[in-house]
């Protein structure tokens, strides 16, 4: 019932990306994890691993962490105007590293449970400064700004669940008729 064409540019909001590494830093201590703030994420379709080719093309594009999630987890949280940001927890170097074993099932789970404590505790410490900031990000309005088809073309029960996402900004203010 309405067509909309939301920017991609950047998927991740800053201001969500910069309190996850704000928790990271208050949960992790220093010499047991190492920070990378920002970066570029290779969404890759599981559930097999890349082929050493695949994993040193990513490298090569600018890649900075790969993975088989975040889309279209990113997608449609902008979608929605839900302000995303990842917390990815390395497992393992895919198989590019001349020195690091090639990346088993086993190794990667083995590291993932190993993560998932430290993830948990950097998620309380996230959704507390959240809470406590509750910064404001250009994805809340990422919807509103992308409607292709004009408000008063769309039928009414469009409209209805389009204001569930668009709240205040939902309906452009018409005059009522006379």
């Amino acid at each position: 019932g309405a067509v909309a064409h939301v920017s991609m540019a950047k998927p991740v909001c800053d201001q969500v990306s910069t309190v996850l590494a704000e928790a990271v830093s208050e949960v992790a201590s220093a010499d047991d994890v190492r920070l990378h703030h920002g970066g570029t994420y290779v969404c890759i379709e599981g559930p097999q691993f890349s082929s050493q080719a695949e994993s040193h093309w990513f490298r090569s594009m600018g890649g900075s962490v790969v993975g088989m999630t975040n889309m279209p987890e990113a997608k449609l949280a902008r979608e929605a105007g839900i302000a995303y940001a990842t917390l990815a927890m390395v497992t393992d170097y895919d198989c590019w590293h001349p020195r690091e074993a090639h990346v088993t099932a086993e190794l990667a789970m083995r590291n993932l449970m190993q993560n998932a404590q430290r993830a948990q505790h950097v998620a309380i410490a996230a959704i507390r400064l959240l809470s406590e900031r509750r910064p404001r990000s250009e994805a809340h309005d990422a919807i509103a700004a992308a409607l292709v088809t004009p408000w008063e073309s769309m039928s009414d029960v469009t409209r209805q669940r389009l204001a569930v996402i668009l709240g205040k900004a939902a309906a452009p203010q018409t005059s009522p008729a006379p």
